[in-house]
C-alpha cells in the first residue's frame, strides 16, 4: 500500500488534533437548515488550507436548523470545527454575529453555506489584509470578477439596488451583497459592537459601519457561482433591501452609530 500523499496526511491531522498555536484564521460559516451543503462546504475548505502553513479554525453558527445540520457537524466530529447553535432562526446576520463573538483568529472570514465563492479565493483577501486592509471583500462587480449562472431577474436587481446603495449610504464598496468577508479580529470587534441589522441585509450596515470607523476596505474580485438550491428569494429580500437602507439612514439620524 502506498503511504498517504503529504496533503492528505495534512488533512487527517488537521481533523483529528487540536489547534495548539494562536489561530489566524477563523472561517464563520452560518447556516439554516444546510444538511445537504454543509459537509462538501467544510471538506473543501479542508482540502484547501489544511496543507498550507497557517492556524485555523471553522465556526458552524447554526441558526435554529430544523434539519440534520448540526447533528451532521457533530457525527463528523473534527476537533477544529465548533458548533454554535441558537436557540431559534433569527436571520444571517444573527448568525454572523455569534459566529464572530466565537471566533478566536487574527482574522474572520464569514462565507455562505453553498460555497458559492470557491474556497481558493480566501487567498485574495488574505493577501490584501496582508497588505494593509481592515477588511477584504469578495467583489462580483470589481474588474477581473467571474459571475457564472446568476439569473436575468438575479442580475437585474443586484445592478439597480447597487445604485441604490452608492446613492442612500454613500458606499464606495460595489458589491455589499457577496458572502464572503474577510476582517482583522479588530476590525469584527469594532463593526459588531454597533450592528444592529440580524437580516440578509445585515452586511450593508457592516460596510457602512467599516467606512464610518474609518477602516481601509479592499475590494477583491473573486469567482462566483449561482448554486442551486438558493434559499434566496430575490423580490422578497430586495424590499427588505430598501428597508434596511432607511433603517440604517434612521439609526445614523438617531445617533446609535455615535461611538463608531
Amino acid at each position: 500500500m502506498n503511504p498517504p500523499s503529504p496533503s492528505y496526511a495534512a488533512c487527517v491531522a488537521w481533523r483529528e488534533t487540536p489547534n495548539s498555536r494562536p489561530v489566524d484564521l477563523s472561517v464563520v460559516i452560518p447556516a439554516f437548515n444546510e444538511q445537504a451543503r454543509i459537509i462538501p462546504t467544510i471538506a473543501a475548505w479542508v482540502a484547501h488550507l489544511a496543507p498550507r502553513d497557517l492556524c485555523w479554525e471553522i465556526v458552524v453558527s447554526d441558526d435554529g436548523s430544523t434539519d440534520a445540520t448540526t447533528a451532521l457537524i457533530e457525527l463528523i466530529g473534527h476537533v477544529n470545527v465548533r458548533l454554535v447553535r441558537a436557540p431559534k432562526n433569527a436571520g444571517k446576520g444573527a448568525a454572523v454575529h455569534r459566529g464572530f463573538s466565537g471566533a478566536r483568529g487574527r482574522m474572520v472570514l464569514f462565507c455562505d453555506a453553498d460555497n458559492a465563492t470557491p474556497v481558493q479565493e480566501i487567498d485574495g483577501l488574505i493577501a490584501r489584509l496582508r497588505a494593509g486592509a481592515d477588511v477584504a471583500v469578495g467583489s462580483r462587480a470589481a474588474h477581473g470578477a467571474d459571475v457564472n449562472n446568476r439569473s436575468v431577474l438575479r442580475s437585474a436587481m443586484t445592478t439597480g439596488l447597487r445604485r441604490l446603495v452608492s446613492l442612500g449610504l454613500g458606499i464606495a464598496v460595489t458589491d455589499t451583497q457577496c458572502g464572503f468577508k474577510l476582517f482583522t479580529a479588530d476590525a469584527a470587534r469594532r463593526v459588531c459592537a454597533v450592528h444592529t441589522i440580524d437580516g440578509f441585509a445585515f452586511d450593508l450596515e457592516m460596510l457602512y459601519l467599516a467606512e464610518r470607523l474609518g477602516l481601509t476596505v479592499a475590494e477583491v474580485p473573486v469567482r462566483w457561482y449561482d448554486a442551486p438550491g438558493s434559499t434566496v428569494r430575490p423580490l422578497q429580500e430586495a424590499v427588505r433591501f430598501l428597508a434596511s437602507i432607511v433603517r440604517i439612514r434612521m439609526n445614523a439620524a438617531r445617533g446609535l452609530y455615535a461611538h463608531a
